[in-house]
């Protein structure tokens, strides 16, 4: 079957197009790759999907449509007339679920009940046939999984004149698990800061506020990145033990047996084809009837099928490790990346962590705590040895009561 061979069985989308020498193949239209690129990078900066259309819509860049027609490029369907430059949000939202971009091919995304019927039917992921590295990628892989994970959060909540934070979709309350709401201060508008949105007080059914300021926020993350990029820099080896002692070492050891067990699948699957066919022999030679026959074939049939079901969730689940293995890469590199970062940005916070928990200011010894757990992308909880001379960072702020509250790194979580 030809969707089955590796070859594209669909038209490529916005930021590729046919090779001319081989139209089996795409190649990427570096015009409308740029723009590709430029919607990824804009998500990892924090920049919603309308906040994107709407930048595209005041530069007066081509939507795809009206580019396809510009370049004489034929596309079936009818399509809405509109503005050429009339970008909307769900056409950035699309073009940042297209894993094509990744440079794979994933064929079967759609299917049609009969030959006579040209409506095409949305498939389910499961049944999409996928192949990797097939063209050239516009995103690199990791890059593209970091914005799916991005965009898989809760919509990121604006305070009523209509401003939003990079913390936000980003904080969970460490004891009910909600998201974390922003907000600022209506007698002092500089003041900015996060609760939980499950707080009792709020008709939720969480007992602490777990308030937190912005400006404490930033200056904590700010300093835990910076710790771990000293880490990274001054002690190597044992960063990279901690990052993968974290995310590769169960990981890689799980994948071994996946493979091992694949094989002795793929081994199986193969010896059943031999031996349906050596049984097919004996019938048409009379060694044995048509009922052995019939009850044999039945059986192996069975098992066959049972077998590629198995086949098709090892290979599955070996591709998302193979996958976490290199986010887990990509997640190194990026560390090292921000070395020498001196300020918090919304794509540095994108590009390494994945949430924060808040736990709600404690009193301890007399001094007023409040601790934070940071998840990073890929690799979860990093915990840096108390042997090595890398302090936590020194932060505290006054709250709105007046009262010092201290920064207090919390345990890795198990």
């Amino acid at each position: 079957m030809k969707g089955n061979s590796g070859e594209p069985m669909g038209l490529p989308p916005y930021g590729y197009i046919k090779d001319p020498n081989n139209p089996k193949h795409w190649v990427i239209d570096e015009e409308a790759a740029q723009v590709v690129r430029r919607i990824f990078d804009m998500t990892l900066e924090g920049f919603g999907t309308e906040q994107i259309a709407t930048q595209f819509e005041k530069e007066g860049i081509l939507t795809p449509q009206a580019y396809w027609i510009q370049k004489g490029i034929g596309r079936p369907g009818r399509s809405k007339i509109r503005p050429a430059t009339k970008w909307n949000g769900s056409t950035i939202t699309h073009l940042l679920y297209q894993q094509e971009y990744c440079g794979d091919v994933l064929n079967f995304k759609t299917y049609s009940k009969s030959y006579k019927n040209k409506k095409r039917i949305h498939n389910d992921p499961e049944n999409w046939v996928v192949f990797q590295d097939v063209h050239e990628p516009i995103i690199e892989r990791a890059v593209f999984e970091q914005v799916q994970q991005k965009r898989g959060k809760m919509r990121k909540r604006r305070t009523s004149n209509g401003e939003h934070n990079m913390f936000s979709g980003l904080l969970v309350c460490a004891d009910c698990g909600c998201n974390l709401h922003f907000h600022f201060n209506q007698g002092n508008p500089e003041i900015k800061y996060f609760n939980c949105s499950n707080y009792k007080g709020n008709r939720g059914t969480c007992q602490s506020t777990h308030y937190i300021r912005v400006d404490f926020l930033e200056e904590v993350v700010l300093g835990e990145i910076r710790r771990l990029t000293k880490f990274a820099s001054l002690y190597e080896d044992d960063f990279l033990k901690a990052v993968i002692g974290h995310s590769q070492q169960a990981d890689e050891a799980d994948r071994k047996l996946k493979e091992k067990e694949l094989k002795a699948l793929l081994a199986r699957d193969e010896e059943l084809d031999g031996l349906f066919e050596r049984i097919y022999e004996d019938n048409v030679s009379g060694k044995i009837s048509d009922e052995r026959f019939s009850r044999m074939s039945r059986r192996y049939e069975d098992e066959q099928k049972e077998l590629t079901e198995k086949i098709k969730q090892l290979r599955s689940e070996i591709e998302k490790q193979s996958s976490r293995t290199m986010t887990t890469d990509m997640f190194i590199s990026l560390v090292r990346k921000y070395t020498r970062a001196k300020k918090l940005t919304p794509r540095m916070l994108n590009e390494l962590v994945e949430k924060i928990e808040v736990f709600n200011a404690e009193k301890v010894n007399g001094v007023w705590e409040q601790r934070l757990r940071i998840h990073y992308n890929c690799v979860g909880t990093i915990e840096i040895p108390s042997a090595l001379p890398l302090p936590t960072p020194d932060v505290s702020v006054n709250t709105r009561k007046g009262v010092v509250v201290n920064y207090a790194p919390c345990d890795v979580a198990i």
